[in-house]
């Protein structure tokens, strides 16, 4: 795998955060039809429905739950939550890791993060880590309550960036059972230290002066500055000059492989400034005595962070490496994605 010696131009779009907040009460079933809108198609051996919840803030968070078509809900199920990967939607990957784990007899949901998606929050695409770790809490919140979930026996998936947040919430969240990333990214070691930690100091110092003067633009305009996403439209093929981390995410998400018009990618510029603020997985340590599988691509850029987190966290953990397999394969490819492990992992601790 060649090595990426600088921090790649264009990677900053898909990091970011600002914060506002739009109040909801009372968790329901959402009122939106169930059109099949997703990347993958429908199994017919799940129960698929739209559900929303508020998270602690009062944001409403909107995800898709799959249940076994053959559920008796006079039982308790073990159930698993599914974060997103970094500016992906629940119709993407994180929906086809839940879908696929409900064929498998778990209670399983897809989730938008707050501020993206169908989840509320105003401005959109806000990114922020101590929110979107807090919606894998709302997200325990809600399955914990169902009757047809054993509340003992929930666990997570976070993919990408959401890998760190789901990680920083089993810190605290002892009700998280059982911790698995896929592909797993750390957002805010990689916005306050770079690509490979090769930011200096003096261009970290730099960018946090160009986003004090980008929140002063944003307050007279009235709304956040947000870099230009994804086309509205799959596109054909990646742009020339790309470098390669940005052709590999063009790949996904703005190709018919990945393509999804909520699915945006960047977030909000001055996002970048919490994350600079709020490091992820301070107290991974504290996780133990319950485990956590690592799983990440042979080939994924993304390599370091899995490893890394890896060697920090305390047992029992294991690392996981998916011969042949780049970063995004471990967003879709089902005959990549280890699903027998997942199954297994999840029968064994939960």
């Amino acid at each position: 795998m060649k090595r990426i010696s600088r921090f790649p131009r264009g990677f900053l779009t898909f990091a970011a955060v600002l914060v506002s907040v739009l109040s909801i009460v009372s968790v329901c079933l959402a009122a939106d039809d169930q059109a099949w809108d997703k990347t993958f198609a429908k199994s017919d051996k799940v129960i698929h429905e739209k559900v929303s919840y508020p998270n602690r803030y009062g944001l409403k968070i909107a995800a898709d739950m799959y249940l076994p078509k053959e559920i008796d809900k006079s039982k308790k199920y073990a159930a698993i939550l599914v974060g997103t990967p970094y500016g992906g939607v629940k119709e993407q990957g994180a929906g086809i890791y839940a879908q696929t784990l409900a064929e498998r007899g778990f209670v399983t949901i897809a989730f938008d993060e707050s501020y993206n998606g169908e989840s509320s929050g105003e401005p959109r695409h806000v990114s922020s880590p101590d929110i979107f770790v807090e919606d894998f809490s709302a997200g325990v919140d809600f399955l914990g309550t169902r009757p047809f979930v054993d509340r003992n026996k929930i666990g997570v998936i976070g993919i990408c960036g959401s890998g760190g947040f789901s990680l920083t919430a089993a810190q605290v969240d002892h009700r998280i059972k059982a911790v698995v990333t896929a592909s797993m990214y750390d957002m805010s070691r990689v916005i306050r230290k770079g690509w490979k930690d090769s930011m200096s100091a003096e261009q970290r110092s730099q960018t946090l002066d160009q986003l004090g003067e980008q929140r002063w633009k944003d307050f007279q305009s009235g709304s956040p500055f947000l870099p230009q996403g994804f086309p509205s439209e799959p596109a054909d093929s990646i742009p020339e000059g790309l470098d390669p981390i940005s052709s590999e995410f063009w790949e996904y998400y703005a190709m018919p492989r990945g393509h999804h018009p909520r699915s945006h990618g960047p977030f909000t510029a001055t996002s970048n400034m919490a994350f600079m603020n709020f490091p992820l997985m301070n107290y991974i340590t504290a996780i133990s005595p319950r485990p956590v599988l690592f799983i990440m691509g042979e080939n994924a850029h993304s390599r370091y962070f899995t490893e890394d987190a890896y060697e920090m966290a305390a047992e029992p953990k294991e690392l996981y490496i998916v011969t042949g397999a780049r970063h995004i394969d471990l967003y879709d490819r089902t005959d990549m994605i280890p699903f027998d492990k997942l199954e297994a992992f999840f029968t064994e601790n939960l």
